[in-house]
C-alpha cells in the first residue's frame, strides 16, 4: 500500500452493502479530523479516549444524513465526564466534505484511573438530527449502559430504530518513521435491515433495553450471528494501520457475502462559530444585561468550546440596544 493510498483513505467514510445478506455498513478512517478536534483542548487521557470514540461514532452514523443536515450526538451524565457533544454537518454540495466537531466537559478532580467509560455515570446517550429551517428536529435517547459509548449507540438503534447494529472501533495515538505521534481512529458499522421482530414490534418483553439480537430471528438471526463472528476477527491494525485499505478489509471479512462499496465521503474538522453568530446570540439582551456580562477590562468576551476561538467585542456594539 503506497503513501498516496494511505492519505486517500484517511478522513473518509466508505459505505457498503453485503449483497448476499440484508445488511449494510460503513468503514471510517479518521486522522487529521481527530487530531484537529483533540488539539484544541488539553484533555486527560480518559477524556481524550471518550471524545475519540464519540467522534468516530459520529462519522459512521452521520454519513447517512442528507446534504446540509446536521447530526448531533450527546452524552449527559452525572459522572466525572459530565457531557460529550459532537456535531456532523452534511456536505453543502455533492462531492464536498462533511465536517465534524466535538468537545467534552468534565470535573478533573473526579477522574479516576479506571477505564474511560467508567468516567461517565448515570445518564443518557442522545442522537439528534436537524433537517433545516422549518423542519422539526428529531431526537432519540437511550440510557448510558453496556460498557462503552459504541454499546450505547447499538442500544439506541435497537430501541429507537429497530435496526440491529454493531460497531467495531479502534482508536489511539500512533506514530510512524519520521512522523510525530498523532491520533488515529478507524471503525466499522454494520446494520441488519429487516423489520422488527413481532416481540419488539408489539411492545412485549421484559422491559429491558433492546439489543440487536432481540430484533432478528430465523435465517436473519443466523446470518446476523455469522456476520458478527466474522466482524469479531478484525484486528486493530486493520482498522487504523496504514497497510490495509478498507476495500481489502471488507473482502477479507465478508468475501462470501459479496461486499459492494459506494463512493467514499470525505470528512474534515470544522466549526460553524463566527463573530456574527456570537453577535446574533447576544442580540436578545438589553444594554443592562450586556453590562452584567462586561469584563473588568470593559469588553464582552466569548469562547467557542468546540474549536477554542476567542471573541472580544465592544459592549456598545452588541445587544438589541447596540449603538454601533
Amino acid at each position: 500500500m503506497t503513501q498516496g493510498t494511505t492519505i486517500a483513505w484517511d478522513d473518509t467514510v466508505l459505505p457498503f452493502q453485503l449483497d448476499n445478506v440484508d445488511m449494510r455498513g460503513r468503514v471510517a478512517r479518521l486522522d487529521g479530523v481527530l487530531e484537529g478536534i483533540l488539539k484544541q483542548h488539553d484533555y486527560p487521557p480518559q477524556v481524550e479516549a471518550l471524545v475519540a470514540e464519540m467522534a468516530l461514532l459520529t462519522a459512521l452514523i452521520g454519513q447517512t444524513i442528507k446534504l446540509r443536515w446536521k447530526l448531533s450526538l450527546q452524552v449527559q451524565s452525572k459522572g466525572a465526564v459530565r457531557m460529550i457533544a459532537t456535531d456532523y454537518y452534511g456536505p453543502e454540495k455533492e462531492g464536498e466534505p462533511a465536517r465534524i466537531r466535538a468537545y467534552a466537559s468534565y470535573d478533573a478532580d473526579r477522574l479516576t484511573d479506571a477505564a474511560p467509560f467508567e468516567q461517565v455515570g448515570e445518564g443518557y446517550f442522545a442522537i439528534m438530527i436537524d433537517q433545516g429551517q422549518g423542519m422539526t428536529p428529531y431526537q432519540g435517547i437511550t440510557p448510558l449502559a453496556g460498557g462503552s459509548l459504541s454499546a450505547c449507540a447499538e442500544s439506541y438503534f435497537a430501541q429507537s430504530e429497530q435496526l440491529p447494529t454493531r460497531f467495531s472501533l479502534s482508536f489511539g495515538k500512533s506514530s510512524g518513521p519520521g512522523e510525530p505521534e498523532h491520533w488515529r481512529a478507524g471503525g466499522i458499522m454494520l446494520q441488519h435491515m429487516p423489520k422488527a421482530s413481532p416481540l419488539a414490534a408489539s411492545g412485549e418483553g421484559s422491559g429491558d433495553v433492546l439489543k440487536a439480537a432481540d430484533l432478528v430471528e430465523g435465517d436473519d438471526a443466523e446470518n446476523w450471528n455469522r456476520i458478527n463472528i466474522l466482524l469479531g476477527t478484525v484486528e486493530d491494525l486493520e482498522l487504523i494501520g496504514p497497510s490495509v485499505p478498507p476495500t481489502d478489509l471488507l473482502l477479507r471479512l465478508f468475501h462470501e457475502e459479496q461486499p459492494r462499496v459506494y463512493d467514499a465521503q470525505a470528512v474534515r474538522f470544522g466549526c460553524t462559530c463566527s463573530e456574527d453568530r456570537v453577535r446574533q446570540s447576544l442580540s436578545i439582551y438589553s444594554a443592562r444585561d450586556i453590562e452584567k456580562m462586561t469584563t473588568d477590562e470593559g469588553r464582552v468576551t466569548a469562547d467557542c468550546q468546540f474549536c477554542g476561538a476567542h471573541y472580544d467585542l465592544d459592549p456598545e456594539s452588541v445587544g438589541f440596544e447596540a449603538k454601533v
